[in-house]
């Protein structure tokens, strides 16, 4: 069976993200792609590197005949997700890419996103798309809400962990860098070459990133009590790549066998031997995430790094995986390509 997907936003890099491995998926055809300012424009002009593919003209989403798509990946920016996904005929399954589904609490949206939820019926029904932790919920689910890639990287360091009781819940660290694809696509001053090559930046200081939110609504859920991270981003010169850098308290050997237990059968996370750390450059244009751990000099604490392609597991990838499992294929379905190195 061949299923009909849409993908809404595709001029911008998760969209095109998106397309890159749909094209090698065996059972799934891309039957419409969206843009606003792009709309007529070809796929190739628009992006190059997908010239050799043969794919719908960009249009406007109501030019879309939903009709004839199973499955829509939505990869517009946050607040337009929620009222186009809402406009979508009910028997559309949904992958939400933006923020716009991802926080349980209306209030906890206002607060974040700095205005109300304009599509809360949607946003009960819809799924947290953290796959390897929602997958039964996943497969039964009409919309799932994609998480956001700093908040993926850190959670796959951080929730065997909490759940095992391995940690001090008061006591994590999050030190985070991604590459500046993940600050989308459109023209910005700061993310100019001139200024942003040469060195890198901590932003969002002092607990004001928006993916505060998903971490204490899913440590917290987890632990059955309010937990808190203390997180700071940093702004890296690559184009792709998270890595998270996470401090804590607990013994280093103990919390490795937690992880290399939780993750023993999961096709996409690799836990390293022990001692070993990561690096974005081994996850490259790839669904997986690598996790490393250490001990530290300092008795009873230990470090755990997480690494993961930001546009592949952090979103695209992850998007596809859930799809996967919305529409009854294998999770793996297009995929397992291996990363891009050097």
């Amino acid at each position: 069976m061949t299923h009909k997907i849409a993908i809404l936003g595709a001029s911008g890099y998760t969209g095109a993200e998106l397309v890159r491995l749909i094209a090698t998926h065996p059972s799934m055809e891309i039957v419409a792609l969206s843009a606003d300012r792009k709309a007529g424009m070809e796929m190739a002009a628009v992006f190059p590197h997908l010239r050799h593919l043969s794919l719908p003209t960009l249009c406007k989403i109501d030019e879309i005949d939903f009709a004839d798509v199973d499955l829509c990946f939505c990869a517009l920016p946050h607040a337009t997700s929620q009222k186009v996904i809402k406009a979508l005929p009910s028997d559309v399954k949904v992958v939400d890419l933006s923020a716009d589904f991802r926080l349980r609490d209306p209030e906890e949206y206002a607060k974040w996103y700095g205005g109300q939820h304009d599509a809360l019926e949607i946003q009960k029904e819809a799924v947290y798309g953290l796959t390897e932790f929602y997958r039964d919920e996943i497969k039964a689910a009409r919309v799932v809400a994609g998480t956001g890639c700093n908040a993926a990287t850190g959670q796959f360091a951080l929730r065997p962990l909490i759940e095992a009781g391995v940690i001090d819940l008061d006591q994590i660290i999050l030190d985070l860098k991604c590459a500046v694809s993940g600050a989308g696509r459109s023209l910005k001053e700061n993310l100019l070459h001139a200024e942003l090559s040469e060195g890198y930046h901590a932003y969002a200081v002092g607990g004001t990133h928006r993916h505060l939110g998903e971490f204490d609504q899913e440590f917290s859920k987890i632990a059955g009590r309010e937990v808190k991270v203390q997180f700071t981003p940093h702004l890296v010169p690559a184009n792709r790549g998270i890595l998270a850098t996470v401090y804590v308290q607990g013994d280093a050997a103990e919390i490795h066998a937690t992880l290399v237990a939780a993750y023993g059968e999961e096709p996409f996370i690799e836990v390293l031997p022990f001692g070993e750390a990561p690096s974005t450059r081994h996850v490259r244009g790839s669904n997986f995430c690598h996790i490393g751990v250490s001990g530290d000099r300092i008795e009873g604490r230990a470090i755990v790094i997480a690494a993961l392609d930001n546009l592949t597991k952090g979103s695209s990838g992850q998007a596809l995986q859930n799809a996967n499992l919305m529409l009854g294929e294998e999770e793996t379905a297009g995929l397992m390509l291996a990363p891009c190195f050097p």
